[in-house]
C-alpha cells in the first residue's frame, strides 16, 4: 500500500481546528483524494465528530485520553483509515488543551511509521482573540497555567496558523501577523479563514508539500502542563429529546444563550462550549469559544450557530463543554441550564453523561531527540 501524508493539526480550545479539518478535507476531495479524520477527546460522543461525520466524511474517534497517552490507539485509528478507505490524506486534531505534540507523537511517528507515513510540519492553530493578549504577555483569557500550554503549543510549532481572520481588519491581521513572527521566529507563520475559505489552499500547499515534521522539542514542566490541564472541568454529554412540533433551533438558542449568561455571571471562564442538536440527518451547531471575565456578561467571541435541525418531535443533543471551574461545579451549571432552557412540554433521557477532570499526562513516548 502506498504511504499516507498525515497532517497534524493542534491548537487550544476554540481555535477552529474543526472547522479547518472540514474546509481541508472538502477541497482535497474535490481533487479525487480519499481524506480521513481522526478527532481526540478526553471522553466520547464527540461534537466534532458528529459534525465531520454528518458531512459524509470518515471518522475515527481516538476518546478517553489524548494522542500522546494513548499512541497506540492514535496509530489503531490510522491504519483504520488506511485500510478501510486507503486514504491519500489523513488529518488529525488532537485534544486542544495538548502540548509537548512534537517529542510524543511526531517523531515516535517518524521513527516507527515512516514505511506507511508521511509526516506533515505541525500546524498549530491559534485564535487571534487569544493570541493577541498571549503575545503581550497576557494570559488570554486563561488561567496562567492553561495560558503556559497555549504558549508552549506556539513554541514548538512548525506552522503557526492565525485563525478567524475574518474578524480581523486587513491592518489588525498585518499587525498580529508581524508579531506572531517576530516572536516564533524559526515557525512558518500564516494567516486564514475556514469560515470565508480564505488562505486555506495556501496552508494545504504548505504542509503538503514539506516533510520537515517535528523540528522542536520542548523544555516543558509537566506539573505545570498537568495543572493547567486540570483546571478545566469537562463534560460530555447526550440526551435524547421529545416533544410534539418542537422547533429544535429555537431550543438549541436557549440552550447556548443560558450556558452564556450562566458562565459569564459566575466569572468562569470558557475554554470552549459545543453544543449540536441533530433531527434526522438534519442538524445545527453551536459554539461559544470564550467568556471575559474582566467584563462581567460580555462575550469575548460571540455565538455562533449554524445548520438547521428544523421542527419535529424528537432530536438527538450532544453537549461538549471545557470551563475554568471543577468537574462536578460544571455538571450541576449544565444541569440547571437544561432545567431551565428546555420547553414544558419537552422531554427529556439521558443516554451518556460524563464530567471529569483530566489526569496528568503520561505519555507513550517522549523522544529528547528529533529524528531525521
Amino acid at each position: 500500500m502506498k504511504k499516507t501524508r498525515l497532517i497534524l493539526a493542534g491548537g487550544f480550545l476554540g481555535a477552529g481546528k474543526t472547522t479547518l479539518l472540514w474546509e481541508a478535507a472538502k477541497r482535497l476531495m474535490a481533487e479525487g483524494k480519499r481524506v480521513g479524520l481522526v478527532t481526540n477527546d478526553q471522553a466520547p460522543e464527540l461534537v466534532d465528530t458528529r459534525i465531520l461525520q454528518g458531512d459524509g466524511l470518515k471518522v475515527e474517534e481516538v476518546a478517553g485520553s489524548c494522542f500522546c497517552c494513548n499512541f497506540n490507539g492514535f496509530v489503531d485509528a490510522i491504519k483504520n483509515l488506511r485500510s478501510d478507505i486507503v486514504a491519500d490524506v489523513i488529518i488529525a486534531e488532537p485534544v486542544g488543551s495538548c502540548a509537548d505534540l512534537s517529542a510524543t507523537i511526531v517523531n515516535p511517528l517518524k521513527k516507527y511509521h515512516s514505511t506507511e507515513l508521511t509526516i506533515s510540519p505541525l500546524t498549530v492553530l491559534a485564535d487571534p482573540a487569544r493570541l493577541d493578549s498571549i503575545l503581550q504577555n497576557g494570559d488570554g483569557g486563561l488561567h496562567e497555567d492553561a495560558a503556559y500550554i497555549y504558549r508552549k503549543q506556539l513554541e514548538e510549532a512548525d506552522v503557526i496558523l492565525i485563525t478567524k481572520t475574518d474578524t480581523l481588519t486587513k491592518e489588525q491581521a498585518d499587525m498580529i501577523l508581524s508579531s506572531t513572527q517576530q516572536t516564533f521566529p524559526t515557525a512558518k507563520v500564516m494567516t486564514i479563514s475556514s469560515a470565508a475559505g480564505e488562505g486555506v489552499d495556501e496552508w494545504l500547499q504548505e504542509v503538503s508539500s514539506r516533510t520537515e515534521a517535528g523540528t522542536k522539542l520542548l523544555d516543558i514542566d509537566y506539573d505545570r502542563y498537568a495543572h493547567g490541564e486540570a483546571v478545566l472541568g469537562w463534560l460530555n454529554g447526550t440526551l435524547h429529546l421529545t416533544g410534539e412540533g418542537i422547533c429544535w433551533d429555537d431550543v438549541l438558542q436557549d440552550i447556548m444563550s443560558e450556558l452564556a449568561s450562566a458562565i459569564t455571571s459566575e466569572s468562569l471562564r470558557a475554554g470552549h462550549v459545543k453544543l449540536i442538536m441533530e433531527c434526522g440527518k438534519d442538524y445545527a451547531v453551536s459554539n461559544l469559544t470564550g467568556a471575559d471575565n474582566q467584563e462581567p456578561g460580555k462575550l469575548t467571541n460571540p455565538i455562533t450557530l449554524r445548520g438547521k435541525a428544523g421542527v419535529a418531535d424528537e432530536a438527538k443533543l450532544i453537549i461538549n463543554a471545557r470551563v475554568e471551574t471543577s468537574p462536578e461545579h460544571l455538571d450541576q451549571l449544565v444541569r440547571n441550564v437544561l432545567i431551565e432552557s428546555l420547553p414544558g412540554n419537552c422531554q427529556e433521557e439521558v443516554l451518556t453523561w460524563r464530567y471529569l477532570q483530566p489526569g496528568r499526562p503520561n505519555p507513550t513516548h517522549r523522544f529528547n531527540e528529533t529524528v531525521q
